[in-house]
């Protein structure tokens, strides 16, 4: 989208500034909250038990507070994801964000929303299953997500004004009912969350994909804001860091209310997932109207996701690859929706191994990105940047090969001697080891610094403060 384009004119005034910044935030909160947002912290609070805060308190660290660090990143770092990937190498720079966009997209999370709609939604409350009705449910639901995807200067607007009021209003009565009806009764705490409920939590939040998303939708955003005439630079640094954390206390607020349904519904240990536990909230609170609620709330959180997910991939291909941004968007949706009909664990089994991939590198980004302007007036990173991202991609590389059994037995004597590996995060103290030798390169060679937000190519490679 072009950034000339200032005829919705949100600039003229600081209230339509505001209001902009508002429908932004909203619009971004419904991109992020999908139907795997919804199911997961009901059931980190049953596994949680006794010790659902410290639980819900990781998960709100990386499913609420990380994706809005990636936006801010973004944000600050003027670039897109793959101007700022590039910066740790050309081939990191194609290959990242292509899986990232994939992962987000016609890989996992795109699908997800069409099979989660299925087998949540319309299989429970209309008893339809089986490959031909999973076939005619996600036509449908791939074709309206296309179509409203389908003028990308008015996704924000579309989803900000329309959907989510009706998303956030369908939550609050489901989590109000549900808290005023029933009182706390929290059980002992499953194996894994009974030692390390803070750090389980913190890998629970992984499974959303929202700091990678984030990684993508933050250009949504910003090309949003260009097309309602917000100036580059610090005004479209501004907006975009306030619709990202805007979005962000939404989502921890209702995460903390979903959560909040699973230490208080009834027998709650005899539940084996989090879809379950939301439906039978909402029939014991409401009845068939419940039921209702709960389906609706469904299919809108997929439904926002979808597109949002349709627009910022086919966005991003259009940008980096021939074809149209249709074009991309008719082959991501066209994808999706032969994927989703096979139904949701095939989707998980596709997906699985790259996302275990993609989030050490990925947090690595983000967190180097954002400590960078602290340095900005001695120097600006390389080998800062380099060589945390690499150890990182190095370190998923190994534990993705162990995990599909691939040489297991050479390569988990390589890491399974790092601090919190057990916990699954080992690659923590190799990357801070590596920022630190980087850091100390760059610090004995300073370069220029540039200006924040402003980006350059040095030798073919972007350069970005």
């Amino acid at each position: 989208m072009s950034s000339t384009a200032t005829s919705a004119g949100a600039s003229g005034s600081t209230g339509g500034q505001t209001k902009t910044i508002v429908i932004t935030a909203l619009a971004l909160f419904s991109m992020f909250f999908g139907a795997g947002n919804l199911i997961f912290p009901p059931m980190l609070a049953v596994s949680a038990g006794d010790n659902f805060w410290p639980a819900i308190l990781g998960f709100l660290g990386t499913g609420a507070l990380l994706p809005v660090l990636a936006v801010i990143a973004i944000a600050m770092s003027g670039a897109n994801v793959r101007d700022l990937a590039q910066r740790a190498g050309s081939v990191f720079g194609v290959v990242f964000p292509v899986l990232a966009y994939l992962s987000i997209g016609a890989f996992y999370a795109l699908p997800r929303t069409g099979a989660v709609s299925m087998e949540t939604a319309i299989t429970p409350l209309f008893g339809w299953d089986g490959l031909f009705a999973s076939a005619v449910f996600n036509v449908i639901f791939f074709g309206v997500s296309l179509a409203l995807a389908w003028n990308p200067t008015r996704i924000m607007e579309t989803l900000g004004k329309f959907l989510v009021p009706a998303l956030v209003v369908l939550l609050i009565i489901m989590i109000s009912v549900s808290i005023v009806k029933w009182d706390a009764e929290p059980s002992a705490p499953s194996e894994t969350y009974a030692d390390g409920p803070f750090t389980s939590g913190l890998l629970e939040g992984y499974l959303t994909m929202d700091s990678i998303a984030a990684l993508a939708f933050s250009i949504v955003v910003i090309s949003t804001l260009q097309f309602k005439g917000f100036k580059e630079g610090k005004e479209i640094v501004r907006g975009t860091i306030l619709a990202g954390v805007g979005a962000g206390i939404m989502l921890g607020a209702i995460y903390l209310g979903l959560g909040t349904i699973g230490r208080v519904i009834p027998n709650p240990t005899q539940y084996d997932n989090g879809a379950g536990l939301l439906a039978d909230a909402s029939n014991l609170t409401m009845g068939m109207a419940g039921q209702i609620i709960f389906a609706l709330i469904v299919l809108l959180a997929c439904l926002t996701t979808s597109v949002g997910l349709i627009t910022a991939t086919a966005e991003y291909f259009s940008s980096q690859f021939p074809g149209s941004y249709k074009v991309w968007a008719v082959v991501f949706t066209v994808t999706s929706m032969i994927i989703a009909t096979q139904g949701l664990d095939f989707v998980m089994t596709i997906a699985a191994p790259v996302i275990g991939f993609l989030y050490p590198p990925a947090i690595s980004l983000i967190l180097v990105t954002l400590v960078e302007p602290a340095f900005a007036k001695r120097t600006r990173f390389t080998w800062a940047f380099f060589l945390p991202i690499w150890v990182a991609v190095i370190y998923s590389a190994i534990e993705t090969c162990i995990s599909q059994g691939w040489g297991a037995d050479a390569l988990t004597p390589l890491v399974s001697w790092l601090p919190l590996h057990a916990e699954g995060l080992g690659w923590i103290v190799p990357v801070v080891i590596a920022f630190l030798i980087g850091l100390a390169i760059d610090w004995a060679h300073p370069k220029t610094p540039m200006a924040v937000g402003t980006n350059e190519t040095v030798d073919g490679d972007v350069v970005t403060a």
